[in-house]
C-alpha cells in the first residue's frame, strides 16, 4: 500500500511538471491573430455577378425578428432608420444579430448626410440605400460618405468594424472596407428622374433604386404607383438605368419580385407588414374567421 502511495505521488509530480511546462512554455498569440476580419458582403457579390438579392424591410429594432429573417434563407436585410424607430444607438445589436446569420445589414439613414452615414457604417452595417438622392452632386456625396480615400473621405476612427484598431494594419482596413461596401442611392423624385444621366456617370454606386411610393407622391399622384403615368416612368427610368449597364432595384412582394427578377433587376426586398398580413389572413381564413 505504501508503495502505492509512493507511485500516486511520482505520477502526480510528473503530471505537476508537465503542466508548468506547458504553462511556461505558452505564448499568448497577438491581437491580430485571432481577431475577426471584415466579413464578405454576400449581397454585393451577388448583385456583381448579375444573380438577384432578396431581403426584406424592417423599421423597429428586434434583432430576434433580424435572426428570423436570416434563418428564412434572405440575403440581406434593410434597417430602416428613415422611417422608423431606428437609430444608431440601438442598432448595433441589429448589425451582430444579422452578421451570426450571414446576412448583409444594409441600413436606410434618415438622409444624406455624412455625419449620420458614418455613424451607421461605424456600428457595422456594409451598406446604404439612401434617400432622395436627385443630382449628380448629391451621388457623389453619397460615395464620399461611404468611402475611405481614394475613393472617399469617409472619417476614419477605430470602431469594431476596424476590430477596435487591434486587428489588421489600418492600411488593410481601408482596403477591405472600401472593397465590401455597397452604395444604393434611391431615385424617388421627378427631379432625380430629370438628372438620371449625370447620376447614372457616378462612379462606384453598386445599385440605383427606384422608389415607388415617393416617385408618385412627386408626379402629384400620392399613394398611387399603379396610376400609368407613374408606371410609364418607372418604367423608362429602369430601362435607363440597365442601359448604362447599372445595376437596379426596387421593392416589391414575392409575386412582384418574381416579374421584377425577370425584368432585369438585382436588388429587391419586401416588408414585415408583407409578412404579416399574407400569412395572417390565410390564418384567419383556414379558422373560418374571415
Amino acid at each position: 500500500m505504501r508503495q502505492c502511495r509512493v507511485y500516486g505521488v511520482v505520477i502526480f509530480t510528473i503530471i505537476i511538471e508537465i503542466l508548468l511546462d506547458e504553462l511556461i512554455s505558452y505564448r499568448r498569440p497577438e491581437l491580430h491573430e485571432h481577431m475577426p476580419q471584415l466579413q464578405p458582403n454576400r449581397m454585393k457579390y451577388l448583385i456583381k455577378s448579375g444573380k438577384p438579392a432578396y431581403g426584406v424591410s424592417i423599421q423597429f429594432a428586434s434583432a430576434d425578428m433580424v435572426e428570423m429573417i436570416g434563418e428564412l434563407d434572405f440575403d440581406w436585410i434593410m434597417l430602416d432608420a428613415e422611417h422608423g424607430s431606428i437609430t444608431p444607438d440601438n442598432i448595433g445589436p441589429l448589425i451582430m444579430a444579422a452578421e451570426i446569420r450571414g446576412i448583409t445589414p444594409i441600413v436606410r439613414p434618415e438622409k444624406n448626410d455624412p455625419a449620420i452615414i458614418n455613424k451607421y457604417l461605424d456600428r457595422g452595417a456594409m451598406g446604404v440605400q439612401v434617400p432622395h438622392v436627385n443630382t449628380a452632386e448629391e451621388a457623389r456625396a453619397v460615395v464620399q460618405a461611404c468611402l475611405y480615400d481614394p475613393k472617399g473621405a469617409r472619417g476614419l476612427g477605430g470602431g469594431r468594424m476596424a476590430d477596435f484598431g487591434w486587428g489588421s494594419p489600418t492600411t488593410e482596413y481601408v482596403k477591405d472596407a472600401n472593397r465590401e461596401m455597397l452604395v444604393c442611392v434611391q431615385i424617388e423624385d421627378v427631379a432625380a428622374v430629370e438628372n438620371l444621366d449625370e447620376i447614372l456617370a457616378v462612379p462606384d454606386i453598386d445599385v440605383f433604386f427606384i422608389g415607388p411610393t415617393d416617385l408618385a407622391q412627386s408626379m402629384g399622384h400620392p399613394g398611387d404607383y399603379g396610376h400609368p403615368d407613374v408606371q410609364k416612368v418607372i418604367k423608362e427610368t429602369f430601362d435607363r438605368i440597365h442601359e448604362a449597364g447599372r445595376a437596379s432595384g426596387t421593392p416589391g412582394a414575392a409575386e412582384q419580385a418574381l416579374k421584377n427578377t425577370a425584368a432585369g433587376i438585382l436588388y429587391h426586398y419586401t416588408h414585415i407588414p408583407t409578412f404579416m398580413s399574407a400569412y395572417g389572413r390565410q390564418f384567419m381564413e383556414t379558422v373560418g374567421r374571415i
